[in-house]
């Protein structure tokens, strides 16, 4: 009996030493990423020092163009719009821009966002940049406007020579210390799964990547986050390919990806650019993926989220970068909606529990929800999609629609919704 109550007590002391040690603020209101819509945010459209953002066409990568006619600030171009007048863009930097995003956010229903930390970005030299910048009033607009909001880590950036995941451990604890990230102040919306703060790491398993997924220090990085008495406690969502499972087509041929996947909580598979509204019945292949997926996840007690996009353009970054392999302006067409929704309905239908939306502001490659433009740049050299007549908030009405579907607050239609 006395060496129970001994067991008892220890088991005790160290439970509240833990939860003294830890950082983490205890409390959220996001407690789990089930019923959830969130996007990914990259907040990467910064204002150079000239104060001048695109200055002339060839600087300009984007296949889509924002609506700025909501922002408190917004800066000149050097493109001009149909009627003349200087086409003008945001900055990412900015407080009030992303303010304005976070309201949008709340006003439409998109539960919250993963905000993209590269793994340039997390480098010691690089913490006290504008990316840390667009953090800290992320996280502040979070707590203003009731968001969910999580860190992602995109091993893009990394190395090939000798760089490893230490940086990302020491960065970590950098957000958390600094910037308290897992403890902002105000409300506390960073999300949790399985009652912890879910922490992102993107980019293992892909072909085209420069580094081994072997030793890069990942296991080390999961340890840390999983197991650390004071920055750990964590639950971990990795990004891996849409073909993890087989280790197939887009991802690398190495069983040692379903080692690290079965050490983590969820599983994203990158689903951006492989499915497409103009191969007949391709949803069914969708659907016919996510339940493979979810049942290979069920059965390693794993849990599973989705990708969706809207679209996909890559034309005027690949003019510029990829000259000799210029990509089709709208290669993954929106029609309007349709194939966003076609996405949307099929994973809901196929029992996914949560989403992720790639992404919130990516213009880049022309997936963007965000509120954008049918009136870009005039240009004779590049090309925007456009929005098939659509609203500019055509993309975030439909983003809440479909999580009241996904928490069956209403009915799931499989034709795209119009509104009333």
């Amino acid at each position: 009996m006395k060496k129970n109550t001994f067991i008892i007590t220890l088991c005790l002391l160290l439970a509240f030493n833990w939860a003294f040690a830890n950082k983490h603020a205890s409390e959220t209101k996001y407690k789990s990423y089930k019923g959830l819509i969130m996007a990914g945010y990259q907040g990467w459209f910064r204002l150079p020092k000239d104060k001048v953002m695109y200055p002339d066409e060839k600087r300009v990568h984007l296949d889509m163009w924002p609506d700025v006619s909501e922002y408190e600030k917004t800066y000149p171009t050097g493109l001009k719009l149909a009627d003349g007048s200087t086409a003008r863009f945001f900055n990412s930097a900015d407080k009030s821009t992303v303010d304005t995003h976070f309201n949008w956010m709340q006003e439409y229903g998109l539960d919250g966002v993963f905000m993209q930390r590269f793994f340039s970005a997390a480098r010691p030299n690089a913490r006290h940049g504008h990316a840390t910048d667009v953090l800290n009033h992320a996280f502040e607009a979070a707590s203003k406007y009731d968001r969910a909001i999580a860190i992602m880590y995109d091993l893009s950036g990394l190395r090939k020579s000798g760089e490893d995941c230490s940086t990302l451990i020491e960065d970590w604890k950098y957000l958390v210390d600094s910037l308290k990230v897992t403890n902002q102040k105000g409300a506390k919306t960073y999300l949790h799964h399985n009652g912890k703060p879910l922490v992102a790491i993107w980019g293992v398993g892909f072909p085209d990547r420069p580094y081994n997924i072997r030793n890069i220090g990942l296991e080390r990085f999961i340890d840390f986050l999983k197991n650390d008495p004071e920055y750990g406690g964590c639950s971990i969502m990795m990004g891996v390919p849409t073909f993890w499972r087989d280790l197939n087509a887009d991802c690398i041929h190495d069983p040692y990806l379903h080692e690290l996947i079965k050490q983590v909580d969820i599983v994203l598979p990158w689903m951006v650019q492989r499915f497409t509204p103009l191969l007949h019945n391709d949803m069914d292949r969708l659907r016919d993926l996510i339940l493979d997926d979810i049942s290979w996840c069920k059965a390693n007690n794993i849990d599973y989220v989705p990708c969706v996009c809207p679209g996909f353009s890559w034309h005027n970054l690949s003019v510029h970068e990829f000259p000799d392999d210029i990509k089709p302006s709208g290669s993954i067409p929106r029609q309007g909606g349709r194939f966003y929704w076609q996405q949307m309905s099929t994973a809901i239908r196929s029992g996914a529990e949560m989403i992720y939306v790639a992404m919130f502001d990516e213009v880049n490659e022309g997936t963007a929800i965000f509120k954008v433009s049918d009136n870009p740049p005039v240009s004779n050299h590049l090309q925007f999609v456009g929005l098939d007549g659509k609203p500019s908030d055509h993309y975030l009405w439909l983003t809440g629609e479909a999580a009241k579907m996904l928490r069956k607050e209403k009915p799931l239609v499989f034709t795209q919704p119009e509104r009333e």
